[in-house]
């Protein structure tokens, strides 16, 4: 059973960083790409980040380039985003996506359940 579980969410200031990370298990970690989305009430989710399957190849979405940084650990079998200069429109659900191709596309086969951050003004 594949499990995608993130942590590092919480409550934070404007301008502040945070990190969040994500384990997997129950796939060969490896060889999948990975990447983060996040999904705000009222809206529709939001492609964030991936990183290809050996780390060598990184994409943002417009929203985070600059800002967010994805990297991956592939014998903790652990992908982190660290996201910098936060601001209040960050305040979202971010989930941790597992795949084969790193795509800005719902196309993952894999969805973590979420970690909540809330960035206050």
């Amino acid at each position: 059973q594949v499990q995608l579980v993130e942590s590092g969410g919480g409550l934070v200031q404007a301008g502040d960083s945070l990190t969040l990370s994500c384990t997997a298990s129950g796939l060969a970690f490896s060889d999948f790409a990975m990447g983060w989305f996040r999904q705000a009430p009222g809206k529709e989710r939001d492609f964030l980040a991936a990183i290809s399957w050996g780390g060598s190849s990184t994409y943002y979405g417009d929203s985070v380039k600059g800002r967010f940084a994805i990297s991956r650990d592939n014998a903790k079998k652990k992908v982190y985003l660290q996201m910098n200069k936060l601001k209040p429109e960050d305040t979202a659900i971010y989930y941790c996506v597992a795949g084969r191709i790193a795509s800005p596309l719902e196309t993952y086969d894999y969805w973590g359940q979420g970690t909540q951050v809330t960035v206050s003004s």
